[in-house]
C-alpha cells in the first residue's frame, strides 16, 4: 500500500517555532547554534544581540578571530562552530528531557518547567512519524522572509528612518560599553552624537528616491516601486517580500555605489551578492560550500560597521542558508512565496 511523507516543513521563523517546537525568540533563538549560541542581552538597548556571534564560523586562523578591536572589547574567539546534530541526536535530547506533545495530559505544566532552561517547548507531533528522525532537514528556514528582514533593517539604517532605524542614542551608549569606536562617541561640548558613516544626509537620501521613483521594470518583474517611494520623507514603505528580494540582490549594489563609503558599500554588496548566488535557479554543492565560508566573512564586515543593535537574529541566521541550500537543493522549492503568491486573502 502506497502511502504518502512528509518531507519537510515550509514556514516563516514565527510558525517554525509551532513546527518545530524549538523557541525561535530569546538567547537559544538559533536552532542550528542550539545551546551554543553566544547571544548576549543588551544593558541599554534591552533587546537579545546576536552581535559577534559569527567568528567561530570563520576558518580557525582568519586574522578576525584574534581581532580585540573590531568586535567586543578584547575578545578573542578560538572556538570552532556549533556541531550540526543529526535527527537522531535531537530525539533522543527531547526524550532525555521529558518533553510532551500539547496534546498529553499535564503537557502545559511539564514543559513550561522544562523550557525555562532549554530552547525546546514541546514535542513536535512529527517525531511520531517513524522517519522524520532520519530527515536530513526537517524544518526549513525561509530565505525570501529572511532576506526581507535583513533588508529592512539596512535600509531603515541607512536612510536613518525614525523609530524603525538600528542607529539610535542607546545603541551609541551600548556601542560606547561593548566596542572600541571612538569615532561615534557623544561629542563632549556639544552633547550630540556624530553622523556615521553608513547612514546618508538629506540630499543623499533625495537622489537615492528620485532614483527609484523613475526606474522601471519590465512587466511581471516587480511590483511598481514608485509607489513605495515617500519623496516627502525620504523613505520606501510597502514593499513586499518579493520586492525586497529583486532590490536586495539586484539594486542594493546600485543604488548605493557613490553614496555610501567603500568599505561599507563593498560589505552590502557582498550580502547582496549572497542572496543573489544562494537563489539562483541552479545551484552546485561547490556553489553552497563556498557561499557557505564566505558568509561569516561577510557578516564579520558588517559587525565592524553597524552598531550592535543591528544584529538581531534575522541577522544571524543568513551563516546556515548555505548550509541547508547544499542538503536540500534550491531555496524556490523551500519558502513560502510560492504559496502565498497563488492565496487570495
Amino acid at each position: 500500500m502506497m502511502r504518502p511523507a512528509l518531507m519537510w516543513t515550509v514556514s516563516d521563523f514565527l510558525a517554525y517555532a509551532m513546527l518545530s517546537g524549538w523557541s525561535t525568540a530569546g538567547k537559544l533563538a538559533c536552532p542550528y547554534c542550539g545551546n551554543d549560541s553566544d547571544a548576549f542581552y543588551l544593558a541599554n538597548g534591552c533587546k537579545i544581540l546576536w552581535f559577534d556571534n559569527h567568528r567561530k564560523f570563520l576558518h580557525p586562523n582568519h586574522p578576525f578571530r584574534r581581532n580585540k578591536q573590531r568586535f567586543l572589547k578584547n575578545k578573542v574567539v578560538l572556538a570552532p562552530p556549533p556541531r550540526n546534530r543529526s535527527g537522531e541526536d535531537i530525539l533522543q535530547e527531547i526524550e532525555e528531557l521529558g518533553l510532551m506533545k500539547v496534546t498529553e495530559v499535564e503537557a502545559e505544566e511539564v514543559n513550561s518547567i522544562i523550557s525555562k532552561n532549554f530552547g525546546w517547548r514541546k514535542r513536535s507531533i512529527f517525531w511520531d512519524l517513524p522517519y522524520w528522525k532520519t530527515n536530513i532537514i526537517r524544518h526549513n528556514l525561509d530565505v525570501m522572509h529572511i532576506e526581507k528582514n535583513v533588508f529592512d533593517n539596512i535600509l531603515n539604517t541607512i536612510l536613518n528612518i525614525e523609530g524603525r532605524s538600528k542607529d539610535n542614542a542607546k545603541s551609541r551608549v551600548d556601542l560606547q560599553l561593548y566596542c572600541k569606536r571612538n569615532e561615534l562617541d557623544r561629542d563632549s561640548r556639544t552633547g550630540k552624537y556624530p553622523k556615521a558613516c553608513y547612514t546618508l544626509d538629506k540630499r543623499q537620501k533625495e537622489v537615492l528616491c528620485d532614483w527609484l521613483k523613475n526606474i522601471k521594470f519590465l512587466d511581471g518583474y516587480v511590483s511598481n516601486l514608485a509607489r513605495c517611494v515617500d519623496m516627502r520623507k525620504f523613505k520606501l514603505f510597502g514593499m513586499k517580500s518579493h520586492d525586497c528580494h529583486v532590490f536586495m540582490p539586484r539594486l542594493m549594489p546600485v543604488a548605493f555605489r557613490e553614496l555610501l563609503p567603500s568599505k561599507v558599500w563593498e560589505a552590502i554588496t557582498e550580502l547582496s551578492l549572497f542572496f543573489k548566488n544562494l537563489t539562483s535557479s541552479e545551484i552546485t554543492i561547490a556553489d553552497m560550500e563556498k557561499l557557505e565560508g564566505e558568509i561569516s566573512v561577510i557578516i564579520c564586515k558588517l559587525e565592524g560597521i553597524f552598531p550592535l543593535s543591528f544584529f538581531d537574529i534575522m541577522e544571524h541566521l543568513p551563516v546556515h542558508l548555505a548550509h541547508e541550500a547544499k542538503l536540500a537543493g534550491p531555496v524556490q522549492y523551500r519558502w513560502m512565496y510560492q504559496f502565498e503568491s497563488i492565496c487570495i486573502i
